[in-house]
């Protein structure tokens, strides 16, 4: 699974974006993953995080049927929800920064699925005290999320990967 993080206004992954696809193309070349989910923000006609993340892949060589659009990602907890709800999986590995890796493994966790992470950080990102500053408001938030389990903002018809 790979957590959208934001497309430019072209409609091209942002840098943060370029290297979570790019560990998760490596991971399924190893085959670590036999099937890629692109988790992200496409809930305005303007923006689309999971077709430009489908279109990184594939322009990679990864196979259109192996890569799996989940179009209301709006949340890594609504991610991870739907991955476990809609898309049907009990295992996954996670693919994100190392920041956000222990907020996503831990709500995966907590919603039953079996979960591993990958941290990409090739380097350094513009920004980072920002990232992380709200990275801690997002745990404070998905903590009790995990405790509630509300639902998220789409369910929709179970797509087995």
């Amino acid at each position: 699974m790979v957590l959208g993080c934001g497309v430019d206004d072209d409609g091209n992954p942002k840098l943060l974006l370029r290297d979570r696809l790019s560990c998760g193309v490596d991971l399924y070349n190893a085959d670590a993953a036999p099937k890629l989910l692109m988790t992200g923000d496409h809930g305005r006609v303007t923006y689309d995080e999971v077709n430009a993340m489908k279109t990184y892949a594939t322009d990679r060589g990864i196979s259109s049927s192996d890569v799996f659009m989940d179009h209301a990602g709006f949340s890594t907890y609504e991610s991870m929800y739907r991955a476990r709800d809609v898309f049907d999986a009990d295992s996954i590995i996670i693919v994100t920064q190392e920041y956000h890796l222990y907020r996503a493994v831990y709500i995966a966790r907590s919603l039953g699925l079996d979960a591993y992470g990958v941290a990409c950080d090739p380097g350094e990102y513009h920004g980072q005290i920002w990232l992380d500053a709200r990275e801690i408001l997002a745990r404070n938030k998905d903590f009790l999320y995990c405790i509630f389990e509300p639902e998220p903002t789409f369910l929709g018809e179970v797509i087995p990967i």
